[in-house]
């Protein structure tokens, strides 16, 4: 078997490093990956997958830090120039971005899912002649829209494991669900598809990364992941503008509100029972010099090291912004812009797949202690399979990196995408528990 998976992905190796590079130049970021969303809609089809696109698996409700309805058209017709699937293409508009493929065998089994990430961060690429994309022709297109995160990788290593099943299909039982999730960063996502019952019908999910703190291609980790729970938002202070100099006691100052807010967030005293962050990304406020000013701006994010912590932080800060709204007699609104909770890979399974990845010819060592540490928003599900007591699990795929995660200069071994392929597809398989 492993000799037959190996052979589908070397016939397919160079096409889906070419996917990851035509997606690479075409990024898209959060609820507007529609020309991604589209091809791999297109080449799931012609694998014989059955789809589900759009709003039959995105919650409109659900969905967190959603550009506005401007930017959505704007994107859209992006896409649409850029070579977007015609047929697939109307299905995702409006911010809808998400798909699911399913591969039905007809023999009875368990139903696996598979959830690969599509999202750009939002980044503009270097132009510098030593960044690899920009030699080779590959960079971004797309002003503001860099995949600096890996996640082109992902959807190509998805199609790589949809083609192998596919071939396989007679030595599979069951069903594979392919979930291709649009908006992970920000961690937006991955709630609005659990809404819409993506994951009712899974016995067990595996989720994937390539390259946090493992940076060695042929090393697999899974299993104790450091997942911090988290909470984003955006919050706007509104007060009174006046003259600074001949009517102040008139103003109502949005700015000062702000600074007495950031002073307080950082203050929060921390929770016995585990680690916390809290950050203030982004203040911005003030129109001259001698005006009061009346709005102010800020973008703050929470992290616990478990789902409780997180909200004991979320608590406390809410109360901070009020008070300091209070205090200078401006209104404050905030909106919740992204969030999920703690989790961690259960560690049946995690055994399981150590037993596959160990006896992968590719796998060179396979780790019980994932180095993972931050916010996912895969986490959603992983809580939405823990609630039905099914497994789930996340893998991470290690790959040499030139740069960190979400930084401008990220680039990644591409080999590790065939790579990655080959292992998830290996476990499928092994899993499904019905193959010759």
């Amino acid at each position: 078997m492993t000799d037959l998976v190996a052979k589908i992905i070397a016939e397919q190796k160079e096409s889906l490093i070419e996917l990851r590079r035509d997606l690479h130049r075409h990024a898209e970021p959060a609820w507007v990956e529609y020309r991604t969303a589209s091809i791999a809609a297109r080449k799931l089809s012609d694998l014989g997958y059955e789809l589900k696109l759009g709003r039959e698996v995105i919650d409109e409700n659900s969905r967190m830090g959603l550009p506005s309805a401007a930017v959505l058209e704007k994107e859209y017709e992006r896409a649409k120039e850029q070579g977007a699937d015609p047929d697939y293409l109307p299905h995702f508009r409006g911010g809808f971005t998400g798909l699911t493929a399913t591969l039905d065998t007809g023999r009875p089994g368990p139903v696996i899912g598979l959830r690969f990430d599509i999202d750009a961060n939002d980044l503009t690429e270097p132009a510098g002649r030593d960044h690899v994309p920009t030699q080779q022709g590959f960079a971004s297109v797309n002003e503001g829209a860099m995949h600096a995160c890996g996640h082109d990788a992902h959807a190509a290593i998805g199609i790589g494991v949809a083609t192998v099943l596919a071939n396989l299909k007679d030595r599979l039982s069951g069903k594979v669900k392919f979930i291709f999730q649009p908006a992970e960063e920000g961690v937006r996502g991955a709630k609005s598809m659990v809404a819409a019952g993506v994951t009712d019908d899974l016995d067990l999910l595996l989720g994937l990364h390539i390259g946090f703190g493992v940076d060695q291609l042929g090393v697999f980790a899974c299993g104790n992941e450091q997942f911090l729970a988290t909470t984003k938002y955006d919050v706007t202070f509104t007060g009174v503008p006046a003259h600074a100099g001949s009517t102040p006691d008139e103003g109502k100052n949005a700015l000062l509100a702000a600074a007495l807010a950031v002073t307080g967030l950082y203050g929060i005293a921390r929770h016995k029972a585990g680690s916390s962050r809290i950050n203030v990304g982004v203040l911005k406020s003030g129109s001259g010099r001698n005006i009061i000013p009346d709005l102010a701006e800020m973008k703050i994010e929470i992290r616990g090291e478990t789902t409780e912590i997180n909200n004991y932080m979320v608590g406390k800060a809410l109360s901070v912004l009020e008070g300091a709204a209070r205090m200078q007699e401006v209104e404050y609104s905030t909106e919740e812009v992204g969030g999920a909770p703690a989790s961690v890979s259960t560690p049946e399974l995690v055994s399981k797949l150590e037993k596959i990845g160990t006896a992968h010819p590719g796998v060179r060592q396979f780790l019980t202690e994932s180095p993972f540490a931050g916010s996912e928003d895969f986490t959603y599900m992983m809580q939405a399979m823990d609630k039905r007591n099914k497994p789930s699990a996340y893998l991470i795929a290690g790959t040499p990196l030139k740069s960190g995660h979400h930084k401008r200069d990220f680039d990644f071994d591409e080999e590790v995408i065939p790579l990655a392929a080959d292992v998830v597809a290996s476990a499928v398989l092994d899993l499904a528990g019905n193959y010759k």
